[in-house]
């Protein structure tokens, strides 16, 4: 199949490649030399765009998060945290929407009949714990607050903050209600974890018909005997993203845009 996608592709008009290349610092995530898929082809408009994060949260991201154990060693790898924090200030400098669509859960969801083994585990670890929806008693450096370094950004008091997703995708909040607000057609996406609430969002934007360029560097995912979760977003990334760029890569794009 894969030769015959290249020859396809072969006898096609070519598209459009990334400018600028990327070399990961583990070489199990690099671009193959010889990709069966087709380029990108998708063309940057800051009149079109938005910035969407999943989750920048300490239970995710922070040294004493709940679930950090098992995301650390790719959070070093991709040097998820200060990309995170360099995408979200060229963002901001670019004057294009920043959207955070965050992850709480409720005592009474703690209640929920079934789990799926992921959320089963979120709630045996405790983690995006709040007391009250309307309540933030507790919430300041708790595992739901944001990361510390990414505050300053999230409190600016122009970044947009959903209501919580509860398992993945955005379906359960109103992401992708406030995208439509801003007008953008296209997402900048990136956050935790890779191939979870990043990969859902993902799916979900593309099924709506925006145009999706995933950060690679600026997620993370888990590492654990089921295996590695960064490497299995990172082929789904390849399949359903419009583009899939690199932090330097979105933050020259900003830095151009403003």
């Amino acid at each position: 199949m894969a030769g015959s996608l290249r020859s396809a592709h072969r006898r096609g008009e070519p598209a459009t490649r990334n400018a600028m290349s990327y070399t990961p610092s583990n070489p199990a995530y690099a671009d193959p030399p010889e990709p069966a898929l087709p380029p990108s082809s998708f063309v940057f408009d800051k009149s079109k765009a938005a910035l969407v994060i999943t989750d920048p949260q300490i239970d995710f991201l922070g040294e004493d998060g709940a679930a950090y154990a098992v995301f650390a060693e790719s959070i070093a790898e991709q040097g998820t945290v200060p990309n995170l924090r360099r995408l979200m200030v060229a963002a901001r400098d670019a004057g294009i929407p920043i959207i955070i669509s965050p992850h709480y859960y409720y005592p009474h969801d703690d209640r929920w009949s079934f789990n799926a083994p992921g959320e089963a585990l979120m709630h045996k670890l405790g983690m995006f714990k709040r007391q009250d929806p309307l309540s933030v008693d507790g919430f300041e450096g708790s595992g739901a607050d944001w990361l510390p370094v990414l505050k300053d950004v999230i409190e600016d008091g122009r970044t947009i903050v959903c209501s919580p997703h509860k398992i993945a995708g955005p379906q359960t909040n109103d992401t992708l209600f406030q995208l439509r607000k801003t007008g953008a057609t296209q997402v900048i996406l990136a956050g935790m974890a890779a191939n979870f609430c990043v990969e859902s969002h993902l799916r979900d934007f593309a099924e709506h018909g925006l145009e999706v360029a995933v950060v690679r560097d600026a997620t993370a995912g888990s590492k654990i005997p089921e295996g590695d979760a960064y490497a299995a977003a990172l082929l789904n990334f390849r399949w359903f993203a419009n583009a899939l760029w690199s932090t330097d890569e979105a933050v020259a794009k900003l830095g151009q845009a403003a």
